[in-house]
């Protein structure tokens, strides 16, 4: 059983790094094409733009590197594992996502404000409204092909990652929409570029604290919903000679989860046949929450 839980969590690990590096070479690609167009564009929202485009290159890179690190298995000195690194890693990519959204609200509300106060706005050319529209396609469609191997590698980290790129993909409509505006209607309408971005910043943050709330709850150890608890004392109750499940903790540990409980059995049983029926448990538990799931059950005579 331990050979075929190391497998998996290779298997797993491996899937991890393949979509990231997938996603590594397009962030890269995308943000040099960017920069490029934001030069000989002369255009400060794809500059904007290309920025957020170097936040995701960044955080395939944080991706990668603590992924390796969640994936070792127990030592003495992390008895459960560490799987929190990878929460760890999702809580920082809502950390950046939260700043740079904040930074697009902050140059966007600052360069309506110098707008309104009779300042111009510079004009972008095509080559910017270019980039921005290909850069709109390439990642909703590394979105789309991330959050599929975050949600079948069950990696909190990969998904988030996913979240990024989509609000890259956002980033670059407003930047289209104000870059278009500006070079078809003209100076007067240069003002939609930043209130374009304002709009999208409030979006980005909306989903970086989508992502910070778990990784808070998992960081804090709240416990599981509800309805997941009920369902494991369902499980532990349709085994015969076991009865009233107590002391039920549970916690998330990374992708994986750790259940500790109490149940009731006849004390005149003998111990194997006791230990049999709690390793029986066991199994199925990880079976319905992931191989590395740390259940611990503890054993009391009936009263």
């Amino acid at each position: 059983m331990e050979q075929a839980l190391d497998k998996q969590n290779t298997e797993r690990e491996k899937g991890i790094y393949r979509v990231t590096v997938v996603g590594s070479i397009v962030n890269f690609l995308l943000l040099v094409f960017k920069f490029f167009a934001a030069f000989f564009g002369h255009s400060a929202a794809m500059l904007a733009d290309a920025v957020h485009s170097l936040s995701d290159f960044v955080t395939d890179i944080i991706v990668i590197v603590f992924v390796r690190i969640s994936a070792k298995p127990e030592d003495e000195s992390h008895d459960y594992g560490h799987g929190k690194y990878e929460t760890l890693a999702t809580a920082i990519i809502g950390i950046l996502l939260l700043f740079v959204g904040f930074g697009i609200l902050w140059s966007g509300a600052s360069s309506i404000y110098r707008f309104l106060q009779g300042d111009s706005l510079q004009e972008p050319g095509i080559l910017a409204l270019a980039a921005a529209l290909i850069s709109i396609v390439s990642k909703e469609v590394l979105y789309h092909y991330t959050v599929f191997k975050g949600k079948k590698l069950n990696s909190q980290a990969v998904i988030a990652n996913a979240w990024h790129h989509r609000s890259d993909a956002l980033s670059s409509i407003g930047t289209a929409i104000g870059i278009g505006g500006a070079i078809l209607l003209g100076p007067h309408w240069r003002v939609l570029d930043p209130i374009a971005a304002v709009v999208v910043s409030f979006f980005i943050m909306k989903v970086s604290i989508r992502l910070l709330i778990p990784c808070v709850d998992e960081l804090l150890e709240k416990s599981l919903p509800a309805e997941v608890e009920d369902r494991i004392q369902e499980i532990i109750l349709s085994f015969p000679g076991v009865s009233s499940p107590h002391h039920l903790r549970t916690r998330r540990i990374g992708s994986y989860c750790a259940i500790e409980v109490h149940v009731r059995m006849d004390g005149k049983i003998p111990l194997e046949e006791a230990h049999r029926t709690a390793t029986e448990i066991e199994n199925k538990l990880k079976e319905m929450f992931g191989r590395g799931t740390h259940v611990g059950i503890h054993v009391e005579p009936l009263k």
